[in-house]
């Protein structure tokens, strides 16, 4: 009987003793996460907000995938990025999260959009970009020192804004997706490739749109070829250049290479040298990722990157083939928030009224979006 009454003594000790180590390493483990989510990050990048579930009535309806999707969102376009976001979340079933980029005067606004109204059920994140992670690799014309756009350069720092996923996608804030976005975010990367673009050559461009004059779709384009230094890279002159607005990222591999090392090293250089081209007319975040990616990444279906429709104020491809496509992109002067740009009443079908009224369309008389 004494005995019992030792074994059952020993017994009551041993299990406070679990409970007191349980609770222990609970605590840990509470102070760890909200160290992770309280840190800045080394780069300026500062997690301002997270959802982190999924209502369980819209859980029971998607699948378990987890899709990271990364976008910037500037006060001036966030109507873009919200009409994106929007498409998106409407066509896919899986479980995709929104890491969105933008500055701090911005994330009051954007959060707002996004819990009042039809989008309050969106999984994401919103990050505080610190411009001064470009300090002496962007040059800054005094003159135009308004012109520059930190966010643009938001996808070079992919792995620190997404630094748990082993995947995800990056996508410009002037396009509408119009198919499931788990098809692009299946794209097979080749074995050492970090990312996967739409080259500005593919078929596809050639056969539908109408091609302008100029070296637009080539290196030569957007590189000074008269530099040693860009010679020295014995990089055709003639390669066919890609689209850095939609692209698809192996972030494993992405940290394996170093790449946002190596593209912050080649804007430095920039800084230095004047290596892009004099005559460039795209975005100045293209010719550092020619240089690291060349011949070095894989390709998505040029269907994911329909662009151009910003190029100009006519129509460049037909209402048929605007219908087919599964990621419709306004690069160019012409967004579709503003008067005058091609079948911007498809991106209206999917834009959400800002609730503070500070963002509104410019209304404008456009043809009908029908195939006939």
């Amino acid at each position: 009987m004494t005995l019992r009454k030792v074994n059952i003594s020993i017994l009551i000790v041993a299990v406070v003793i679990f409970l007191l180590v349980l609770h222990h390493n609970f605590l840990g483990l509470s102070d760890f996460l909200k160290r992770e989510l309280s840190d800045s990050n080394p780069l300026g990048l500062q997690p301002i907000d997270f959802i982190p579930a999924v209502p369980q009535r819209l859980a029971d309806e998607r699948n378990d995938k987890e899709i990271s999707v990364v976008i910037a969102a500037s006060d001036e376009r966030l109507g873009g990025a919200i009409a994106a976001m929007n498409s998106i979340y409407r066509h896919t079933r899986s479980n995709v999260v929104f890491h969105i980029v933008t500055l701090n005067d911005t994330v009051d606004h954007l959060r707002l959009w996004l819990s009042n109204t039809a989008l309050k059920n969106l999984r994401y994140r919103i990050l505080d970009f610190d411009p001064r992670v470009l300090e002496g690799k962007v040059q800054v014309d005094p003159q135009k020192a308004d012109t520059l756009k930190p966010l643009t350069f938001a996808r070079f720092y992919l792995p620190n804004l997404v630094p748990h996923a082993e995947k995800a996608i990056y996508v410009d804030d002037d396009i509408i997706v119009q198919d499931d976005i788990l098809e692009l975010y299946n794209t097979p990367l080749k074995p050492g490739h970090a990312a996967a673009f739409s080259d500005d050559c593919d078929s596809t461009t050639n056969k539908v749109a109408v091609r302008v004059a100029g070296n637009q779709y080539n290196y030569i384009g957007f590189l000074d070829y008269k530099k040693e230094t860009i010679r020295k890279l014995a990089m055709k002159a003639n390669t066919c250049s890609f689209n850095p607005g939609v692209f698809v990222a192996n972030l494993t591999e992405w940290k394996l290479q170093n790449i946002t090392k190596q593209l912050e090293k080649w804007m430095a250089l920039n800084v230095a040298e004047e290596l892009y081209s004099r005559t460039l007319s795209g975005s100045i975040t293209t010719p550092p990722l020619l240089i690291v990616f060349y011949k070095q990444h894989s390709s998505i279906d040029p269907m994911w990157n329909v662009r151009h429709l910003g190029s100009s104020a006519g129509k460049r491809y037909s209402p048929q083939f605007v219908k087919a496509a599964k990621l419709l992109h306004w690069n160019g002067h012409f967004k579709p928030w503003g008067r005058t740009a091609s079948y911007a009443e498809v991106w209206e079908k999917w834009y959400v009224p800002d609730p503070t009224g500070k963002f509104s369309l410019i209304r404008r008389h456009s043809e009908a979006y029908e195939a006939k």
